[in-house]
């Protein structure tokens, strides 16, 4: 499920939360970052649980709303979406451009080896696919 900004905005509100919120919950907990109305928090929690996104329930006068897309979901979501756009599909592209352009520290390369060592099976040899072939 693709979230634009806005929506990831409300979602780590509601994310951040160990119990089920109220708009009021997240416009206190989004006001000062964003600037946005009340209503503005209301529409979008609308709009997500009309997604999918939140559940939505009555709890008393008020609706109370909770996560109905795991955070791990929607991280892989627009992982997956920035690396079709941005890097033709491949996460190798990707992977490079954070090696080659960004300021990565000793501890994250290492750590990025270590993935990488870990997804390929602890550094057993695996069958290298190209993208669109089976």
């Amino acid at each position: 499920m693709k979230l634009n900004d806005s929506e990831w905005t409300i979602m780590q509100a509601v994310w951040s939360s160990d119990a089920p919120v109220t708009a009021r919950d997240v416009h206190a907990d989004v006001e000062e970052e964003t600037a946005w109305s009340y209503s503005t928090v209301r529409t979008l929690l609308t709009r997500l649980a009309e997604k999918g996104a939140l559940s939505e329930a009555k709890s008393g006068k008020h609706l109370v709303y909770e996560a109905a897309l795991e955070r791990r979901a929607a991280r892989h979501s627009a992982v997956r979406s920035l690396v079709d756009k941005a890097f033709g599909g491949t996460f190798g592209s990707l992977v490079q451009h954070l090696a080659n352009e960004e300021r990565l520290s000793a501890r994250d390369r290492e750590e990025l080896a270590r993935l990488i060592e870990k997804a390929d099976g602890g550094g057993r040899p695996t069958k290298r696919r190209r993208r669109g072939t089976t």
